[in-house]
């Protein structure tokens, strides 16, 4: 990694320069690997993770599966304020970084943590109160409701948590330091597979919770991220170094340019997982077995959102930094370059999902529908892995760049209105099934890919204010 914009390592070291990025193609693709490949490495361990929780789920029934599955949407909307207010803070983080300003990004982090552990606290307490109603609205029928509701009460419960490690982890990556989020968060997800073990099956005289036992593991787990996220804040060994007895004071101005460039996120978010509710209820309403299959194969198909995101974020880096030392063309030709690495592994996971998606899928269940209905879903969504990688990576461009309007834009028209839409005519209008709902989220894809394509390629975005 060149020393130019190395601005955070696990060891302690000195701030470096940022006044000066390599330009040669040959720089910028190893700047790209060094920033994406811990993130990738992170969520690929984190999917694969959240796959074997899946599967030891699993083999409880096609209702243990379903129940988890339903809860998921909800959970989403309400982590959507903070995955909002986190695009703000990175995009901020990482133009101070960029041009060479330190306090900035500590005064950033210090106002995003208290907004966090407020709001998270509010959200986990909702989730708890609210939680069969919830579960209830989403379209359980009894034998999930039965799962559902307290694997949503206690996993609420650890949302605060969450909020906090997702928090420090974006100010991280803002920064340019992608490998402490993924050292730490690969230390809960092996926290949350040992109690997975322990918990679900009652191994070592702990007691069989099935369900709910997942359900603890993962609020622990979330515990100790949060626990060590805090730790690098005020470790004082990061480029980010925050002092517990520093007495907290509002930064109306700092909060001001987060919530305007996080707004439009918020808004994406919350239409987005209003969608996807929407979307939910469709496929629930074909059956337990059916969507017990649609979440195996979301489960699975999880493993290609990796690739994307992960060159995401090194996108919103770079274009952030790049923005912030004054070098829009740079900017631009880092995210072309980090889609072009993107859509490689991109190819290579549909090729993985639609010759191998039914050997997969027996990894979860020994039912056969379930496992038939998922191998299909999984060719559908295997031909439009370009589109969804081009998306994943050129919005992460626009984020950096603090122009979150236009995937605002593209989730209104891809999620709220074609995944939504066509959802109820192939399924309800059409009658095909979990492969009409399918074919529906492969349109959506190609409407938000055509809609970043259309916005990255304008270059408007390098003119942004933050």
């Amino acid at each position: 990694m060149d020393d130019e914009l190395e601005l955070a390592e696990i060891e302690d070291r000195p701030a470096v320069s940022t006044t000066t990025v390599p330009q040669d193609v040959q720089h910028i693709r190893q700047r790209i690997l060094n920033l994406a490949l811990p993130s990738l490495a992170e969520l690929l361990l984190a999917t694969l993770f959240g796959m074997f929780d899946m599967i030891m789920v699993g083999w409880i029934g096609p209702a243990a599966i379903a129940a988890i599955g339903l809860t998921n949407q909800p959970m989403f909307l309400g982590l959507a304020v903070f995955q909002a207010l986190n695009v703000g803070t990175t995009a901020i983080v990482a133009r101070s970084i960029g041009a060479g300003n330190v306090d900035e990004a500590c005064d950033a982090t210090r106002q995003t943590l208290v907004i966090t552990l407020i709001l998270g606290t509010m959200i986990s307490a909702v989730g708890i109160v609210f939680a069969e109603p919830v579960m209830r609205f989403m379209g359980a029928e009894p034998d999930a409701l039965a799962w559902g509701v307290p694997y949503f009460q206690i996993v609420s419960g650890g949302l605060v948590f969450q909020t906090v490690s997702m928090g420090i982890s974006a100010v991280l990556r803002g920064a340019g330091d992608t490998r402490t989020p993924m050292i730490y968060n690969i230390i809960a997800n092996c926290v949350n597979l040992v109690g997975n073990a322990l918990l679900i099956n009652g191994l070592l005289g702990f007691p069989r919770l099935l369900v709910a036992g997942a359900a603890w593991a993962t609020t622990f787990s979330r515990f100790v991220a949060a626990i060590l996220m805090l730790r690098v804040a005020y470790g004082g060994k990061y480029i980010i170094k925050l002092n517990i007895r520093d007495r907290f004071r509002p930064r109306w101005d700092l909060i001001g340019r987060i919530v305007k460039v996080g707004t439009p996120a918020a808004l994406e978010q919350f239409l987005m997982r209003f969608g996807m509710i929407m979307f939910t209820r469709v496929v629930a309403s074909l059956g337990t077995v059916v969507y017990a299959a649609h979440q195996v194969a979301i489960n699975i198909v999880g493993l290609s959102f990796t690739p994307g995101q992960g060159f995401g974020m090194a996108a919103t880096t770079l274009v952030g930094q790049s923005l912030g030392a004054k070098q829009p063309e740079l900017a631009e030709q880092a995210g072309y370059e980090t889609r072009r690495l993107g859509m490689y592994v991109a190819s290579a996971m549909a090729l993985v999902f639609f010759f191998f998606g039914r050997w997969i899928a027996r990894l979860y269940t020994p039912n056969p529908q379930v496992i038939a209905d998922a191998a299909l879903a999984l060719k559908v969504i295997a031909i439009v892995q370009p589109a969804q990688s081009t998306q994943f990576i050129l919005a992460g461009g626009l984020r950096g760049a603090g122009d979150t309007f236009w995937p605002l834009v593209s989730t209104l028209v891809g999620v709220v209105v074609i995944r939504v839409a066509l959802a109820y005519l192939f399924v309800n209008g059409m009658h095909l099934g979990l492969f009409g709902a399918w074919l529906a989220m492969a349109c959506d894809q190609l409407a938000r890919s055509l809609v970043i394509s259309v916005r990255y390629r304008s270059g408007h975005w390098k003119h942004v204010r933050v």
